[in-house]
């Protein structure tokens, strides 16, 4: 039933595909009732969806560290479209707005959310986060203030991936990075490279990134590293110990460690790649030159900073895509992340057989 005050701009379908997992290697495509957007939401027509490592990670085990895929969930995060419906409290004008969708909704009352650290919420609703469904879906509704207005020379795909450039942002932010930067990265999958491209677009003078795969490796010297090093024969503690930032994007026990002692006394350290829960870090290190080093957690307030940059040409997003998938071929997509030759994989679930 249509709630008073709800607004929209074209036929909307009663039922809609959507992509779910259920557990394990158990993923479906199947019908679900379109949403209405509820008071000071917005219904979006899902364009385009990235997948992220955390899809694919839920995919093949069902959970990350305590999030637990305990009911059927629709998966995807990185999502951009077209407002086509407007929830009351929302002006009408926003129909048929281009946006890209900040996947994580917070409660807004509590201390962090006050004090503008909403990444951080406690009763964060999060897109594909259990038991939160996703975007792998015809149609989702979020927040209005949530939905992003992008420019009409943004494609769809960028919109989406607004998102895991957002996770860049707020990493090159937690170290500082601006003018004159001398900045190490580790882990040339999706997420370091767009640390590279904001590292740049900041204004980093050199940037040097690490991994273990030559065609990443390769990729980054496309976006523009000055140096890049075979992490299986090359080691980043070997390098003058003069960068002012570390971003760690590998998640990898080792390459935390080398990249530390490559850092200058006062350097500052994100950790932004997930992986063991605990390791020894090279505390004698830290202490004597007095780094500072952090966790680095999704983001707060940079969509705005990353469609701008994007519109002006200074992050390249869509040449990131290596190719576009629809829903009822998002399983294949999710088996094929893994590849070194990939860098984002895309779903559109309007794309259907």
């Amino acid at each position: 039933m249509t709630q008073v005050g709800v607004v929209t701009d074209r036929e909307i379908p009663r039922n809609m595909r959507v992509g779910v997992l259920y557990e394990p290697k158990v993923f479906r495509v199947e019908d679900r009732e379109v949403p209405e957007p509820g008071p000071n939401e917005v219904l979006v027509k899902v364009g385009s969806v990235g997948i992220c490592g955390s899809d694919v990670h839920y995919y093949e085990h069902g959970r990350i560290a305590n999030h637990v895929v305990r009911a059927p969930m629709i998966l995807g995060h990185e999502a951009g479209g077209r407002i086509v419906s407007v929830g009351p409290g929302v002006e009408p004008a926003r129909l048929g707005e281009r946006v890209a969708i900040e996947p994580g909704v917070p409660c807004r009352r509590c201390h962090q959310c006050k004090e503008g650290r909403y990444n951080l919420c406690a009763e964060m609703r999060f897109f594909a986060t259990p038991p939160v469904d996703g975007a792998f879906a015809e149609y989702v509704t979020i927040a209005a203030d949530f939905a992003h207005p992008v420019p009409d020379s943004m494609s769809d795909d960028a919109a989406g991936l607004m998102e895991p450039l957002s996770v860049a942002l707020w990493a090159c932010g937690r170290v500082h990075v601006g003018p004159g930067s001398r900045v190490l990265i580790s882990g040339a999958g999706p997420i370091g490279l767009l640390n590279l491209q904001v590292a740049r677009a900041l204004g980093a003078t050199e940037v040097v990134l690490s991994d273990v795969s030559p065609e990443r490796l390769e990729a980054a010297v496309r976006y523009g590293a000055q140096q890049v090093l075979d992490a299986r024969t090359e080691s980043t503690a070997d390098l003058d110990p003069e960068f002012d930032s570390f971003i760690e994007c590998s998640g990898a026990e080792e390459a935390v460690r080398q990249g530390i002692h490559a850092v200058r006394a006062g350097g500052r350290i994100t950790l932004v790649g997930m992986g063991a829960d605990d390791f020894a870090l090279p505390v004698g290190v830290i202490q004597i030159r007095e780094m500072t080093v952090m966790g680095s957690c999704r983001y707060a307030n940079t969509y705005p900073t990353g469609i701008a940059l994007a519109a002006r040409g200074l992050v390249d997003l869509d040449s990131m895509v290596s190719a576009r998938f629809g829903l009822e071929d998002a399983e294949e997509a999710l088996n094929r992340s893994g590849n070194p030759n990939v860098l984002k994989l895309i779903v559109r679930p309007g794309d259907m057989p």
